[in-house]
């Protein structure tokens, strides 16, 4: 009932495959107390007894508690009070940005067409993974040097600039590949590309350039975001491109763009070492 309360109410796919996720792992929890005898207190005991003494992470306290919220007030109107609820703070983590040299050397080495243009398409359009997967064929236009995007996170839709270097990609690989419906299908004409797959792309092309690495496919996304920046690109357009919703989310790219902190000059340089 949950779950097509969701679907009605248009949540995204992951977010509904989130949220029953973590009402299964609260219920298993509880298995032993009936559905409708479940209180506030148990609500409080299990964030400390089950999220915090297990060490789990911020992201997951805060979905396992807004799951629990809104199946409780929108599916058995039972208004909980949350507030003695301790959330955690939120730790403002810098993205991770890619060098652009290496960036370049790692879509260069790339020799699978497909495996290139999905890279490519990332870092050019600075897309988010599932929106690369949902792209579809008629989404680009090539007359106008458009990709639409739509109903992407938040069912926003965008449209952002496409690069006549991208395009002369996609026209190499729609030749060599001829795909049926979505721009990068999989195995089969007309299905999805694996979310799992292109990230196992990304970590097997950019360990050629750097073994080791901490890098996911979604830094593609914070890089190209940056660079932008770093170009002189005004934020408000980057906010646009990237479809936040928030100018909050698109600043914290400032803190990693190196082009001002370049010129500030050290007290240290007036030392003769």
């Amino acid at each position: 009932k949950f779950r097509k309360w969701m679907v009605q109410k248009r949540y995204s796919e992951n977010t509904i495959k989130t949220y029953i996720h973590m009402l299964d792992i609260f219920f298993d929890h509880y298995r032993q107390i009936a559905l409708n005898e479940i209180t506030e207190k148990d609500v409080i005991r299990f964030n400390y007894e089950f999220i915090i003494r297990r060490n789990y992470s911020h992201s997951f306290q805060n979905q396992m508690i807004n799951s629990i919220k809104l199946f409780y007030i929108k599916n058995h109107e039972l208004e909980f009070d949350l507030s003695k609820l301790e959330r955690p703070i939120k730790a403002r983590s810098l993205p991770k940005v890619i060098p652009k040299e290496d960036i370049k050397r790692m879509l260069e080495s790339t020799s699978n067409l497909k495996h290139k243009l999905s890279l490519s398409m990332v870092y050019g359009l600075g897309l988010r993974r599932s929106e690369l997967i949902n792209l579809r064929i008629c989404d680009i236009d090539s007359k106008r040097m458009l990709v639409y995007i739509l109903n992407a996170k938040g069912n926003k839709d965008r449209s952002l600039p496409l690069s006549p270097a991208l395009l002369s990609l996609c026209r190499k690989y729609y030749l060599a590949y001829r795909p049926k419906y979505y721009l990068i299908e999989g195995y089969k004409a007309g299905i999805k590309y694996s979310a799992t797959s292109l990230q196992n792309i990304f970590k097997r092309n950019f360990s050629k350039v750097q073994k080791n690495h901490k890098f996911t496919l979604h830094c593609l996304r914070h890089s190209y975001a940056t660079h932008l920046l770093e170009a002189g690109t005004d934020l408000r357009y980057i906010q646009e491109l990237l479809g936040h919703k928030s100018s909050r989310t698109t600043e914290i790219y400032t803190y990693v763009s190196m082009q001002s902190l370049k010129n500030i000059k050290s007290p240290l340089d007036d030392f003769d070492l």
